[in-house]
């Protein structure tokens, strides 16, 4: 009896002395202060939505606007500017800088234009972007631009981030992307000999926290436009378009064509996008859920968000994980390889044939219409490049 109250004495001090050992924390990737060391969560998690308002600026800080395209202001309502987030000169120029500086990463080697490249639309050419620490994720780097007019107010191919500034919250702790802290970089951040005086200027407060940083770069990335390509010219009566171009557009737009435009628009919609949720037939079945990973809910099962198509000759490799390498492979998967499943969209309305059959012409103009898209001022803008 004796012995085995001995053996139990040493299991239950040996339990105790390993649950005492495992380095306690937050252990929320989503929570400003994750802790990618902790192996036990000890309840201290702190989201962004649950974190106190930042101090009010000081009143200095100049007002800035975004500059609209003029088929913007014809054909779509005003940006959406959240009213605790004003654009301000400093603000936006602070933004910019962030975005570049690879001082909140966990090494102090990337930064969000990283992953975000300006000269190709603010995506990345790899299928999967690779963080600090070598890894790869399962989905493909999304463009950042027009998001002040994406009105769902969902961001990321899943939709987790209710906002802009959301968006800019979970890159920064992803353990697969810049691995950190935000209490890390926030401490780099303070104790930088510039930064503390930029955020004064900014915010009225020389105390940094996630919220001001996430704010700065949500400035900046609203004020990402691309509003000026060859469609949007001829659309002003500026340019004519080529025969093939046209023949494209209306294949855009012809149900019997390529059926494109019930979740990209048409020309009254410079978007080219509906920023809404839609299962494309990628799949019969779903390694990655998307949007149900996030609403729980089965028939959102295998809906990722629907990208613009604008700067298409940038933003290769296209869907939601980079299968598709070309422009080409695109229109053959809409043409001949759309799979049903339980919750196909139900405007592909040519999912049980395998897709619309377009013929090889067709799908040659609507190429050429989609290359049409391109805004090459965009990516030459220098107010979007490192400061």
């Amino acid at each position: 009896m004796k012995k085995k109250l001995t053996y139990l004495l040493i299991i239950i001090v040996s339990w105790s002395v390993y649950s005492c050992a495992k380095k306690e924390g937050c252990t929320d990737p989503t929570a400003i202060n994750y802790n990618p060391d902790a192996e036990q969560d000890d309840g201290s998690c702190i989201l962004a939505s649950t974190s106190p308002p930042p101090p009010p600026t000081n009143g200095t800080a100049t007002p800035a606007q975004i500059t609209i395209p003029t088929i913007f202001s014809q054909l779509l309502p005003p940006p959406l500017i959240p009213p605790n987030n004003p654009l301000t000169v400093e603000g936006i120029e602070l933004g910019r800088r962030l975005f570049f500086d690879p001082i909140l990463s966990g090494d102090g080697t990337q930064s969000c234009a990283t992953c975000h490249a300006p000269d190709i639309a603010f995506t990345d050419t790899n299928q999967f972007s690779t963080g600090i620490d070598g890894l790869q994720g399962n989905r493909n780097s999304m463009p950042i631009f027009n998001v002040a007019w994406n009105f769902s107010q969902k961001f990321f191919w899943d939709g987790r981030a209710p906002n802009v500034e959301a968006q800019a919250i979970g890159p920064v702790v992803n353990p697969i992307e810049m691995h950190n802290t935000w209490p890390a970089a926030m401490a780099s951040l303070q104790a930088h000999p510039t930064y503390p005086n930029l955020f004064l200027a900014a915010f009225g407060t020389n105390v940094i926290d996630s919220i001001l940083v996430t704010k700065a770069i949500a400035q900046f990335e609203r004020t990402i436009v691309s509003g000026n390509s060859r469609f949007d010219r001829y659309l002003l009566g500026q340019i004519s378009l080529t025969p093939s171009e046209i023949s494209g557009f209306n294949v855009f737009m012809t149900e019997s064509g390529g059926d494109c435009f019930h979740c990209h628009g048409n020309s009254a919609n410079p978007l080219w996008t509906d920023n809404t949720f839609r299962n494309n037939g990628l799949d019969a079945t779903f390694t990655d859920l998307g949007l149900g990973a996030i609403t729980g809910n089965p028939a959102d099962n295998g809906k990722f968000k629907t990208p613009s198509l604008r700067n298409l000759v940038f933003t290769a490799p296209y869907m939601h994980d980079g299968r598709f390498a070309t422009i080409d492979e695109v229109l053959e998967h809409y043409s001949t390889g759309v799979k049903l499943s339980s919750t196909i969209d139900p405007d592909m309305q040519f999912s049980g044939q395998g897709g619309v059959q377009m013929t090889p012409q067709e799908k040659a103009d609507l190429k050429a219409f989609l290359l049409a898209l391109t805004d090459s001022s965009f990516i030459n803008n220098p107010a979007y490049k490192a400061p």
